[in-house]
């Protein structure tokens, strides 16, 4: 009998969960970010291959600069040393 007690409580409570999420979730286009929701829209592919492209570019400039680095304070300590005193 305390199975089917248990059983109902937490079936109430996940409905009353979900209530409450379904109720916040409705009102996300009328706040403050509805009209940023609203103006959005999928990119098309080419967009998406031109950013992709920017970011990958930016990685490998930003890897390769991090990169530099590291090669000039583990060979060349001399000259990170005469800069950085």
């Amino acid at each position: 009998m305390s199975n089917s007690i248990t059983n109902f409580d937490f079936t109430e409570t996940t409905y009353q969960a979900q209530r409450k999420l379904e109720e916040r979730f409705r009102n996300i286009g009328k706040g403050k970010y509805g009209r940023i929701f609203k103006m959005a829209r999928k990119p098309t592919m080419d967009e998406y291959v031109r950013v992709v492209k920017m970011v990958a570019l930016g990685l490998f400039l930003i890897g390769g600069l991090g990169f530099l680095l590291y090669l000039v304070w583990t060979y060349f300590p001399s000259i990170s040393s005469g800069i950085f005193g």
